[in-house]
């Protein structure tokens, strides 16, 4: 019996010893390490957590077409039940119509690992396509997605990027310019050479002019520094002046339109907001609309939607805004017809 007893003993030990070698990492079998996330990756939040989404949201230029779209994202967004502070930590960043910042910002992002980027103009898109190519990106006021080498297809974009545009109709915004100047025979344009969206718009202008029988007479900058002295140079050449979605010119316009009312040229815009600083008319969209319908965009991309389920959106109506002090000081009429279809007249 003592010796039956000791081989049981020794096999039981025998078995203990084999158990606690296999749960050791015992030299040539390293222990298996939990898996990191990738940056593609979204980790999911604990049970009765919300999960915080980062949000880089870059503009190149602050002025008031561009602030009412950042609003209106942070509006629509809220709208679609992501609220800063809340589930969503913006990361707002101006470019101050510095491309080389737009770049810096757009690489901040991604080393930064945002969730999601919405960028507001050309430029600033620009740089973020480039610069993100793993996580979503939706621009918004982007004229020509296309030129502007964002997406290949409207209708179904591929990679990461998406977005709205607000680009309007030059042969309009000329005719309403006719409206006022009958005998329009010289229109002078001010506009940033560098800026993508600035060159398409000038090119449907000229021919718009082209058909109409104008002149069109260009002020190309490459720089802000320039632009007040590119609107003296057409005082005396021409009868009017345009300024079209230009957000460089756009953020300068005051220095155009005190050359102009000098001068008694008079100034009209493609966007709304410029015409309530001072231009005299313009078939424009609204841009915190267009910020609202950016925001939700985002949002849907946000739920699960991919990017090439989210085509690139364009605003299909433009409402007529008209300052009535400015067309005043211009020495411009404004016929009861155009008062009944101005969506706004702007004292």
């Amino acid at each position: 019996m003592r010796r039956a007893s000791s081989f049981v003993m020794a096999a039981l030990l025998s078995l203990t010893l084999a158990a606690c070698g296999a749960g050791s990492n015992g030299g040539s079998q390293p222990a298996a390490q939990p898996q990191t996330p990738t940056q593609t990756q979204t980790e999911t939040p604990a049970a009765g957590e919300t999960k915080t989404v980062k949000l880089g949201l870059t503009q190149f230029v602050e002025h008031p077409a561009l602030d009412s779209i950042r609003q209106g994202i942070l509006d629509g967004l809220k709208e679609s039940g992501y609220e800063d502070g809340k589930n969503l930590a913006v990361d707002y960043q101006n470019a101050h119509a510095d491309m080389n910042n737009a770049v810096t910002i757009a690489q901040k992002y991604s080393g930064d690992h945002k969730d999601i980027v919405i960028a507001i103009a050309t430029p600033s898109a620009q740089a973020a396509a480039k610069a993100i190519t793993d996580k979503p990106v939706v621009f918004s006021a982007v004229t020509d997605p296309l030129s502007a080498q964002l997406v290949s297809s409207l209708e179904k974009p591929e990679g990461n990027v998406t977005g709205t545009s607000d680009k309007v109709s030059m042969e309009q915004q000329l005719e309403l310019i006719k409206t006022f100047l009958p005998e329009l025979k010289k229109l002078g344009v001010i506009y940033t050479t560098s800026e993508v969206n600035a060159e398409v718009q000038v090119k449907d202008l000229e021919e718009a002019t082209k058909k109409a029988g104008v002149e069109l007479v260009k002020a190309g900058t490459s720089q802000m520094s320039e632009i007040q002295i590119a609107a003296q140079g057409l005082v005396g050449k021409v009868d009017a002046i345009f300024i079209p979605i230009d957000n460089s010119v756009v953020s300068s316009f005051e220095a155009v339109l005190g050359a102009a009312e000098a001068n008694k040229v008079p100034v009209f815009a493609s966007d709304t907001d410029t015409v309530k600083r001072g231009a005299v008319a313009t078939y424009g969209i609204d841009y915190y609309k267009m910020g609202v319908q950016t925001g939700e965009m985002a949002a849907r991309v946000l739920k699960g939607q991919t990017v090439a389920e989210t085509p690139v959106e364009i605003s299909k109506t433009a409402d007529l805004y008209i300052n009535e002090t400015a067309a005043e000081k211009f020495g411009l009429t404004i016929t009861d017809a155009l008062k009944q279809q101005a969506k706004e007249l702007i004292k």
